[in-house]
């Protein structure tokens, strides 16, 4: 694993100040959709980090020096300057809302965060995890690593093609809610529309299931945030 230096500043900081921080690693993999989370929210942000890439084709996130990281090996993992090793998304989110917090991407008011947390936690369980299941249970790459993590699960063909349905309900729900918001949340972005356009991403690209035509507030929105410079990190 070799360290690679990124900053992470896109032009929706303009005129303000990135946030710089030489004490931040990040171990992700580019083909990691929860990597990718984290790599589109440090570049909304404006947060510098180093990265340290890990070769989940190479099965590198078992190896004993990434287990000594992450126990759990799955990435990505924050690792901060005191050696604290920090994994999964929202938990990483959390720390640099609160370590960093100009510019917050989970709501600046007690109320605004409650409703950013309830709609990026729907995104995750409906939209979000529905992908994942779908994409492990049928890829032949991952027999035998249906469930990602340290132990070995065996695939189930019929998850397969409940999870494409609960992906398929997934953007008709959501095609609602946007009817009558801009944002997933509301009237800003936030994580929960990078949970979003993550998942449709993922699903169009590993399981085939674009954004349906006629579901126009769904494909507004999605223009919308993809349009956003961060979403290329």
């Amino acid at each position: 694993m070799s360290t690679v230096v990124r900053s992470f500043e896109p032009p929706t900081t303009q005129g303000k100040t990135a946030i710089v921080s030489t004490d931040l690693k990040l171990y992700q993999s580019n083909g990691s959709p929860n990597s990718r989370r984290v790599r589109i929210y440090l570049a909304e942000r404006g947060i510098c980090a180093s990265t340290i890439p890990v070769d989940l084709g190479a099965k590198e996130q078992f190896s004993d020096a990434y287990a000594a990281i992450n126990p759990r090996r799955v990435v990505p993992t924050l690792v901060l300057g005191d050696g604290t090793a920090i994994g999964e998304v929202p938990a990483i989110w959390r720390y640099l809302e609160e370590a960093y917090p100009d510019r917050p991407l989970i709501g600046n008011t007690p109320k605004e965060k409650a409703l950013v947390t309830m709609w990026e936690r729907r995104i995750e369980l409906e939209g979000f995890n529905p992908t994942m299941e779908a994409v492990r249970n049928a890829a032949a790459g991952l027999k035998g690593r249906a469930i990602a993590g340290p132990h070995d699960y065996e695939q189930i063909p019929a998850l397969v093609e409940r999870g494409k349905q609960r992906v398929k309900d997934f953007y008709a729900d959501f095609n609602a809610r946007l009817t009558d918001t801009p944002f997933i949340a509301g009237h800003y972005f936030s994580v929960a529309d990078i949970t979003g356009v993550v998942t449709v991403d993922f699903a169009t690209k590993a399981l085939g299931l674009p954004i349906p035509e006629d579901h126009v507030a769904l494909k507004r929105w999605y223009e919308l945030v993809s349009a956003r410079p961060s979403i290329a990190a």
